[in-house]
C-alpha cells in the first residue's frame, strides 16, 4: 500500500529541475547585469550633464559680467563726453545718442533726464518724448539716487514693454549732479543679451538657458512670453539669489525635472541658469537599455535553451556559472572566472558566456573612458583633472599648474570655420604632450583652453618649461596654413593656494593677466600672504 502511495506522487526528474534553475538563475543575472548597467550609464549622464551644465553656466556668467562691464563704461564715457559738450543743440545731441546706441548695440534705446527730471534727449523716436517728465518709479530711483542704477523688470505705462534701465550720473566740472544718462533693454524685443545668449541655443537639443534678476524675475528666457515672469520659489533660482553657483537636480515652478547648472553674475546680481530636462537624459537610458537588451538577449536565449539539453550532464557548470555571472552583474569584475570543465559541451558554453561578459565589461569600460577623457583631442577631461589635483592636495603633493588659451580663438572659428578650429585643437594636443615630460599630465580644460599638471616643478622650473611650450606653439606649423599664440598663466602649490579651487583661480588670474598684457606671453600668480 506504501509503495502504490509513493509511485502516485508526481515525480520531478533531476534533469527538470536543475534545468528551471538555471532558467531563472540566467534571467536573474541578465535582470542584475541590466539593472547595474542601467544605474551607471544614469550616474554618468546625470553628473556629465550637470558638470557641463555648471561649466557652460559659469562661462555665460563671466561673458555676462565682462558684458556689463562695457555697458556700464560706454555709459560713463557717453556721460562725460556729454557734459563736455553742453552747448550742443538738440540735433547734436540726438545725433550722438544714436551714434552711441548704433555703434555699441548695447541698448534699444538711450535717454538724458536733467535735474528736474525732464528728458532731454531720447533715440529712437526721440520728438515723441523729449521735454516730458519721467514717471516711471524705476527712473526716478535713478535719478535720486545720483549714482550708478540698475533696475529690476517693469513695464513701461506708455508703451507697455518690459524693459530694464542701466544709468550713470551726470556731473559737471564743478562736481554738480545735472541727471543722467540711461540705456534701456526691451526685454520682449531683440536685444544685447539675446543676441549673445539666444546665438548658444541649440534647437536640436531640449536644454536652455535663462537669466534671472536679483528679485526672482525672468530677465531672458527663450519663450518670450515668460520674460519678467517672477520665478523665485524655483530651487535653482533660489541658489542663483543667494550668489550661489554650482549645479542642482530640482522641479522647476512648472513641475518639470530639470539638471541644472547656475551660476552668479557678480556685477549685477543676475543669475544665469543651464537646465536640460531629466526627460532628454531618460531618452539617452532608454536607448541604452534596447542596446543593452540587444547584446543580452539572444546570449541568453540560446543558455537557457542549452541549460535545458545539457541540465542532466551539466549540473555543477551551471551552477558554477550562474554564481560567476551574478557576480559580475553585481560588479565584481575580480568574480569573473571561469574554470576548465571536463565535459566538452559545458566547457565550449562557459566560454561563449565567458566572451558574452568580456565584451559587456569593454562596453562598460568604455563608457568609463568616455566619462574621463575628451573625444576631440583624446586628452583627459575636466573630471579627471580634479581628481587628479584634488587627491595630491589632500597628500599635500606639490605641483604646478599651467593653464593655456589660444590667443584670438574665435578669430579662427569665424575665418576657417568650426572643423578647421577643431584641427587646431588636435595639433596643439599633440604638440603639448609632445612638450610635456613623463609624470607631467595635460588635460583639456574646456573651448580651447588645456591644463598641464607638472609634479614636484618649482615655480621657476614651471615658468621655464611654460615658456618652452609657448615658443614651440609659436613655431609650429598649424593646420590653418598660420601659426597661433597661446596665454599661458601659472600657478603652484602650496605656493599660491591651499585648495584646488583657489589654485585654479589664481592660474586663471594668472592667464588673465598675460591676455591684459598683451597675449603670447607667460604669467605666474602672486605669491599669497602668509597667515
Amino acid at each position: 500500500m506504501r509503495r502504490d502511495i509513493q509511485k502516485s506522487r508526481r515525480k520531478v526528474s533531476l534533469a527538470t529541475l536543475f534545468a528551471g534553475l538555471v532558467i531563472a538563475s540566467v534571467l536573474l543575472t541578465a535582470t542584475i547585469l541590466l539593472t547595474g548597467s542601467y544605474q551607471l550609464k544614469k550616474q554618468s549622464l546625470y553628473q556629465t550633464t550637470l558638470s557641463l551644465n555648471e561649466a557652460s553656466a559659469a562661462k555665460m556668467a563671466k561673458t555676462m559680467d565682462s558684458l556689463f562691464g562695457s555697458m556700464r563704461l560706454a555709459l560713463k564715457q557717453g556721460s562725460r563726453y556729454v557734459m563736455e559738450h553742453r552747448e550742443w543743440t538738440l540735433s547734436e545731441l540726438q545725433g550722438e545718442l544714436e551714434f552711441m546706441r548704433d555703434s555699441s548695440s548695447y541698448f534699444n534705446s538711450i535717454v538724458i533726464v536733467d535735474g528736474m527730471g525732464v528728458m532731454r534727449g531720447f533715440v529712437p523716436d526721440g520728438e515723441k518724448m523729449i521735454g516730458r517728465k519721467v514717471q516711471q518709479p524705476a527712473s526716478l530711483e535713478a535719478l535720486a539716487s545720483h549714482n550708478s542704477y540698475l533696475s529690476s523688470p517693469y513695464q513701461t505705462t506708455t508703451s507697455k514693454k518690459l524693459i530694464v534701465l542701466m544709468s550713470e550720473p551726470l556731473v559737471d566740472k564743478q562736481g554738480n549732479y545735472q541727471g543722467i544718462i540711461g540705456g534701456t533693454l526691451y526685454l520682449q524685443e531683440e536685444n544685447i543679451i539675446h543676441s549673445i545668449f539666444g546665438s548658444s541655443q541649440d534647437a536640436d537639443k531640449e536644454s536652455y538657458l535663462y537669466v534671472v534678476g536679483p528679485t526672482g524675475r525672468l530677465i531672458y528666457h527663450p519663450d518670450v512670453s515668460r520674460r519678467g515672469e517672477d520665478v523665485s520659489s524655483n530651487p535653482i533660482v533660489q541658489k542663483v539669489l543667494e550668489g550661489k553657483s554650482g549645479s542642482l537636480e530640482a522641479i522647476n515652478t512648472k513641475g518639470v525635472a530639470q539638471l541644472a547648472g547656475y551660476a552668479s553674475v557678480k556685477s549685477n546680481g543676475w543669475g544665469v541658469v543651464i537646465v536640460s530636462p531629466i526627460s532628454q537624459v531618460q531618452e539617452q537610458l532608454n536607448s541604452h537599455l534596447r542596446q543593452m537588451l540587444l547584446y543580452i538577449a539572444p546570449a541568453s536565449l540560446l543558455l537557457m535553451l542549452g541549460a535545458i539539453w545539457l541540465a542532466r550532464r551539466l549540473v555543477r557548470p551551471f551552477v558554477q556559472l550562474a554564481h560567476t555571472v551574478s557576480g559580475f552583474g553585481l560588479g565584481r569584475a575580480e568574480a569573473m572566472t571561469f574554470g576548465q570543465h571536463w565535459n566538452r559541451e559545458a566547457d565550449m558554453l562557459t566560454k561563449t558566456v565567458a566572451l558574452a561578459m568580456v565584451n559587456l565589461k569593454l562596453q562598460t569600460d568604455q563608457l568609463t573612458r568616455e566619462a574621463t577623457t575628451d573625444p576631440l583631442t583624446g586628452l583627459a577631461n575636466r573630471r579627471t583633472l580634479e581628481g587628479m589635483t584634488s587627491k595630491w592636495i589632500e597628500d599635500q603633493f606639490p605641483f604646478a599648474v599651467l593653464i593655456l588659451d589660444i590667443d584670438h580663438f574665435k578669430t579662427i572659428n569665424d575665418s576657417y570655420g568650426h572643423p578647421a578650429g577643431d584641427q587646431v585643437l588636435k595639433k596643439l594636443s599633440a604638440l603639448l604632450l609632445n612638450c610635456i615630460h613623463p609624470g607631467d599630465a595635460c588635460f583639456r580644460y574646456g573651448g580651447e583652453e588645456f591644463v598641464v599638471v607638472l609634479p614636484l616643478a618649482p615655480i621657476q622650473e614651471a615658468l621655464n618649461r611654460a615658456e618652452d611650450i609657448r615658443l614651440a606653439c609659436e613655431q609650429a606649423d598649424m593646420p590653418i596654413g598660420r601659426g597661433i599664440t597661446i596665454s599661458i598663466g601659472c600657478a603652484h602649490f602650496p605656493s599660491h593656494a591651499s585648495s584646488a579651487q583657489e589654485l585654479f583661480e589664481r592660474a586663471d588670474q594668472a592667464l588673465y593677466q598675460a591676455k591684459e598684457q598683451g597675449r603670447n606671453r607667460v604669467c605666474a600668480a602672486e605669491l599669497r600672504a602668509q597667515p
